[in-house]
């Protein structure tokens, strides 16, 4: 029986005198699986990361934060250190988290409404949740 390819069949395999062989493994990855979808992994990843709501504090909570920067204010030469609790919100999705800071005060910003601390970091008052702190220590907020 006579097939198509008969007159080539047999002859020997060509070898390129322009070109090296390519490697075994660039070989195989022309055939290996390919992400069709770019950034498709990212995007679950990100999903599936979880974020914080903001807490809605109420009046009396607001009024303690206060009571506490007032005290922090009348201190503030000795730089006080203090646990600072604050939410910060995340930069790719609705929520964040909130971070235990501890530091020495520097400077309250009444206008602005941030608290500075010695080592740069600045902390939004809004979003601060708790201070904590040696100094408050012996004051009874439930006067």
């Amino acid at each position: 029986m006579k097939g198509p390819y008969d007159d080539i069949i047999n002859l020997p395999h060509h070898k390129s005198d322009a070109h090296p062989q390519m490697s075994i493994y660039n070989r195989a990855a022309q055939f290996a699986p390919f992400a069709a979808l770019t950034g498709y992994d990212d995007a679950i990843c990100e999903k599936a990361r979880l974020t914080d709501d903001k807490i809605d504090m109420d009046e009396y909570e607001k009024q303690n934060i206060d009571r506490i920067l007032q005290i922090i204010a009348e201190n503030i030469e000795n730089m006080p250190e203090v646990t600072i609790t604050y939410f910060v919100p995340d930069g790719k999705k609705k929520g964040g988290a909130y971070l235990d800071y501890i530091g020495k005060v520097r400077r309250i910003d009444d206008v602005y409404h941030k608290i500075m601390m010695a080592d740069g970091t600045i902390i939004n008052i809004d979003d601060v949740l708790y201070i904590k702190g040696e100094l408050l220590d012996t004051v009874n907020f439930d006067e």
